[in-house]
């Protein structure tokens, strides 16, 4: 029997990624994404729902993530459905989350306003950023295959 465990989401962040480190090293970031679906009831008004989803990032997507992103970014995820389970307080806790294998950045960052530095409150022109831009809208970064164990997971 044939089976396919894909997932494609677009969303917003919620809150800023967070980054954690196994004791092996590894890099591991966790997002919370939401994302918007619109639909029709019965009486044909138009209702939004939002669904929040945890998305577990790993190696160097996972540092990249962490330095490019913050809360309200959308973003592209691609990746796979993970279960976990653990013991807390004498009680098995388990979720359900997006393994990413790929994290593609979209619209622009924020404070970015195209080629000229944004102004402040007073007027006057921000300085413009020093040091390494991040990737561009639409960039793509890949999560190297070696990944990590789902028992290395910090949280």
């Amino acid at each position: 029997m044939a089976s396919l465990n894909r997932v494609l989401l677009i969303g917003n962040l919620t809150k800023d990624p967070e980054l954690r480190y196994t004791p092996s090293g590894t890099p591991v970031a966790s997002l919370r994404l939401a994302v918007n679906s619109t639909f029709k009831d019965q009486a044909g008004q138009r209702k939004e729902e939002t669904c929040f989803v945890t998305v577990v990032v790993w190696s160097r997507q996972a540092e990249t993530c962490t330095q490019y992103l913050k809360k309200g970014r959308p973003v592209f995820v691609e990746g796979r459905l993970i279960y976990r389970s653990w013991e807390a307080e004498g009680k098995t806790r388990s979720t359900m989350e997006v393994r990413a294998d790929r994290v593609q950045f979209l619209g622009a960052p924020p404070g970015a306003s195209g080629s000229r530095p944004a102004a402040d409150e007073a007027g006057e022109a921000a300085p413009a950023p020093s040091g390494v831009e991040g990737p561009a809208p639409g960039a793509e970064v890949e999560v190297a295959p070696e990944g990590g164990s789902d028992a290395d997971v910090p949280f």
